[in-house]
């Protein structure tokens, strides 16, 4: 496992507010195939509405089949459908050869019908975990959905608020979006709190890809529950411009970066606010990881501040790692803004988003290749989004952005860092 931070500058100015970035990168362990891995306990929440009819449905049934087959004795499953109403096809059980065949058999006789209550088939699928939760294992609800929730609980902040009081509770929710006509910042909201990751299936064809992948990524997992903890000085402020929720307790700042899998590699923008000060003063800031069963445990490193003049500030040297991270993170979140206005029709208000942002990046991109390019690619965006878009261009253009965020691949699977190989 490797933990490693850094800065963009080193110097802060006395008389200004100053702000600075750093970056957190974590590299998980690999996992030891001599230890036996912790249990899962997952739901499968498929949605059955009407449009789901077709190959969809059948193709979500035949990756949910697959999936249950990779579970071991020790795991469990629950399986559940929702239109408008409800139905539990398999209710927790263990995954016997037995109760796996059984599933297979009860989940094919399910057929497309109704509407989409969303809220009440993934409330469904999180009480069956709940009946047997595994202190020491996983505990995941898997919610696919190709529609808009628009029965049960349909807001989208209630629904984040219910996922993050899962998570607190040991239940966290990953979500699956098919197609251009589910509201990807519900699911993107709702996996965010609730712990898990969102994905977006542009071809029913992917639907066995992505669910298999987040299966086995949960079945990876050696490092559960991890979060970053940084302690700061009074007048120090710490932000985390990553999509982690964030809790303050005893004086120091907690990101809860969530599940970690085998060699999984992650990255954790924040900024860091100062107070005024004096030259010459010092400001240090800790940062450490930990989790659950302390696989990640290490020393905490930190990152000491000077206060210096205008003169000594405007000479320092940059990190180019961590302005390549930041400029990412804020190109992505540009995007998504973008996005929505796009969506909404302010043609104009998403060109600013984006243009706005450019300017940021330009003031210190100077003539590093990767920080023109990501200028180049705002600016190639800029044009596209400041006219009226595809539906599915804005879904491809949004699960891009929140990939990048979450320091994830381009197709929402864990970024895994090279290891050199034995032979």
């Amino acid at each position: 496992m490797t933990f490693t931070i850094k800065t963009d500058r080193k110097l802060i100015r006395p008389t200004h507010r100053s702000n600075r970035f750093v970056v957190a990168e974590i590299v998980a362990p690999p996992s030891r195939r001599e230890h036996a891995r912790p249990p899962v306990n997952l739901a499968f929440v498929v949605d059955r509405s009407g449009s789901m009819g077709g190959q969809k449905l059948h193709l979500a049934k035949q990756a949910v089949f697959e999936a249950v087959g990779r579970l071991h004795p020790e795991d469990r499953f629950a399986i559940v459908v929702y239109d408008e109403e409800i139905d539990v096809v398999v209710p927790t059980t263990v995954a016997t050869a037995e109760a796996r065949r059984d599933a297979i058999g009860r989940l094919g006789q399910v057929e497309p019908r109704g509407s989409t209550n969303l809220s009440g088939g993934w409330l469904r699928g999180c009480e069956q975990i709940a009946l047997v939760l595994s202190a020491q294992g996983v505990n995941r609800c898997l919610l696919l959905t190709d529609g808009l929730a628009n029965v049960g609980i349909t807001d989208r902040d209630e629904l984040a608020r219910h996922a993050s009081e899962l998570r607190t509770r040991g239940v966290t929710t990953t979500t699956f979006g098919v197609g251009e006509d589910f509201d990807e910042v519900l699911l993107q909201s709702m996996a965010q709190a609730g712990g898990g990751h969102f994905y977006f299936i542009a071809s029913p064809a992917s639907i066995r890809d992505h669910i298999t992948s987040e299966v086995g990524e949960t079945l990876d997992i050696v490092a559960r529950d991890v979060t970053i903890e940084v302690t700061a000085p009074d007048g120090v402020q710490v932000e985390s411009l990553s999509p982690y929720p964030v809790r303050e307790r005893a004086g120091r700042t907690e990101i809860v970066v969530g599940d970690l899998a085998s060699d999984q590699q992650l990255s954790v923008v924040f900024r860091v606010h100062f107070p005024y000060g004096q030259v010459s003063d010092r400001v240090a800031v800790l940062f450490a990881l930990a989790d659950r069963a302390d696989v990640l445990a290490e020393q905490p490193e930190g990152i000491r501040w000077e206060y210096a003049d205008d003169q000594a500030n405007n000479a320092q040297d940059r990190d180019r790692d961590v302005d390549r991270a930041v400029a990412r993170v804020f190109a992505a979140r540009a995007r998504q803004e973008a996005v929505r206005l796009n969506r909404k029709g302010d043609f104009d208000g998403a060109r600013r988003a984006l243009k706005s942002t450019a300017r940021r990046v330009s003031e210190y991109a100077g003539r590093d290749h990767d920080l023109r390019e990501i200028l180049a690619q705002l600016e190639q965006e800029t044009a596209v989004m400041a006219a009226p878009m595809p539906e599915m261009q804005r879904k491809v253009a949004f699960a891009a952005a929140s990939y990048l965020q979450a320091s994830r691949a381009p197709d929402g699977t864990a970024n895994k860092a090279s290891r050199p190989s034995n032979s």
